[in-house]
């Protein structure tokens, strides 16, 4: 430091003086300097500010990644040590996982030392396109022909599961093959890096520091070694992509080598998977849902599974399966719901409570749809939905937050005014369409967006 005040000083001394104006502003008196004083050297002391406020600056910074490194480091010694310690782990299994491993300041949302949150300026955000983009044939056949040509090679594995857990094996072989590419994909980060990144450093601090608690526990009870805790960029491991504290509730030994090896095992990868859906509720013998046609007397706003009813209830007030199927005898008791993931520019469906179980994979509507549609098409060959997708999307997240924010100063419950139109927010457009005399539509567009600003 001392040096650097040393350069600051130099340079001024060897500045050259300044000369004084040619001619004074109009209606200053020439020849005066302020306050009468002598003529100064005024450069030189427009650099030691200039310099004074450089070096305050580089003083109020963030810190550097040196400096961060070595923040994180007394982290971890003060802070995470003694928690991990009082939850079993040993000094060993602490020592080994962090050997070696600094902050990944490539990470998304850090917030470094220093710094505080920001949001993404409007310009910045990314467009919400059409829900029809995530259905892109070229991803989707690749789920669904990498399934079938699993299907057979592991028919014995598949079936013994369903046998124990219930759910069929097209689903499993749907959510591993859009996870990881079944196994395909490379896990290249190091867990406890990125865990203890984002629990040092992240938005989610408190998440992310359970998660990365439990992956020591994984470690301590000898589950998994240190080298093999390879990791997503977000921390999830394995084939199946759980998080730490989803292995240590659902990860599943079915091969019997006395390990659960959801990187390496596919018995274990797929018993895990399914494991995982009947903890959340997979009821066995029902399927996910069922492909249908709202007619226009049917308000899209019925959507939600807060707002189940029976499918035959469904089919009493006209809606029918695509294609002229009947819906199965054994369904129509039992509770569906309306799905409309476009509203009514897309596809809709009578989802069943496995639709949201699915759901709790990945918190996103369109992609338990997805897993839903690629296990159909992996047990009965490719088709596609007989709806499609019509031109929406384009808007900002930040433009669909904002009709959020309108909406919910209106009353309406939109979930969360996230910029992500999930049902709430779908069918809470629907119902203020209606009550101000447009055509309900349940999705947002840039008409909307304008009207409730």
């Amino acid at each position: 430091m001392s040096s650097l005040f040393s350069q600051i000083a130099d340079i001024a001394t060897r500045a050259p003086p300044m000369k004084r104006p040619i001619s004074p502003l109009a209606g200053e008196m020439s020849g005066r300097t302020e306050g009468g004083v002598k003529e100064r050297k005024p450069l030189r002391l427009a650099l030691f500010s200039f310099f004074a406020v450089l070096l305050a600056v580089l003083l109020s910074t963030p810190a550097s990644a040196a400096k961060i490194d070595d923040q994180f480091r007394t982290w971890l010694r003060n802070d995470l040590w003694p928690q991990a310690r009082a939850n079993g782990i040993s000094k060993t299994t602490f020592d080994a996982a962090f050997d070696g491993i600094k902050p990944n300041l490539k990470l998304p949302d850090l917030v470094k030392p220093g710094e505080k949150a920001t949001t993404p300026q409007k310009q910045h955000q990314a467009e919400f396109g059409s829900p029809g983009a995530y259905f892109a044939e070229k991803t989707v056949r690749a789920v669904t022909a990498g399934g079938r040509a699993r299907e057979a090679t592991n028919a014995r594995t598949l079936a013994s599961i369903e046998k124990r857990y219930g759910v069929p094996g097209e689903v499993l072989l749907a959510i591993w093959g859009r996870e990881t590419g079944f196994g395909a994909a490379k896990m290249p980060y190091d867990a406890f890096e990125v865990l203890g990144t984002k629990a040092f450093m992240s938005t989610r601090k408190d998440f992310f520091r359970t998660e990365l608690l439990a992956a020591l526990e994984i470690v301590e009870r000898g589950l998994a070694p240190v080298g093999a805790m390879k990791s997503s960029w977000a921390g999830a491991l394995g084939q199946p992509q759980f998080m730490p504290t989803s292995f240590l509730k659902h990860a599943v030994d079915f091969d019997g080598d006395g390990r659960a090896d959801i990187w390496n095992s596919t018995p274990d990868v797929l018993a895990s998977i399914a494991n995982y859906l009947v903890h959340y509720g997979w009821v066995k013998g029902r399927g996910w849902g069922f492909e249908v046609m709202v007619p226009e007397s049917v308000s899209c706003s019925l959507e939600g599974p807060d707002q189940g009813k029976k499918i035959s209830e469904w089919a009493d007030m006209g809606i029918r399966r695509v294609g002229g199927k009947p819906f199965p005898a054994s369904e129509l008791k039992a509770e569906g719901f309306l799905l409309m993931p476009a509203g009514r520019s897309g596809p809709a469906f009578i989802a069943t409570p496995n639709f949201y179980v699915l759901k709790q994979y990945n918190t996103s509507d369109l992609y338990a749809l997805f897993i839903g549609h690629g296990a159909d098409r992996i047990a009965h060959g490719d088709s596609n939905f007989a709806g499609s997708w019509g031109a929406v999307g384009g808007l900002h997240r930040s433009d669909i937050a904002a009709l959020q924010r309108a909406l919910e100063a209106k009353g309406y419950d939109v979930g969360s005014a996230d910029g992500l139109p999930g049902f709430k927010t779908r069918r809470s457009i629907g119902i203020w369409q209606a009550k101000n005399g447009r055509a309900a539509t349940c999705f947002p567009d840039t008409s909307l967006v304008a009207a409730l600003r």
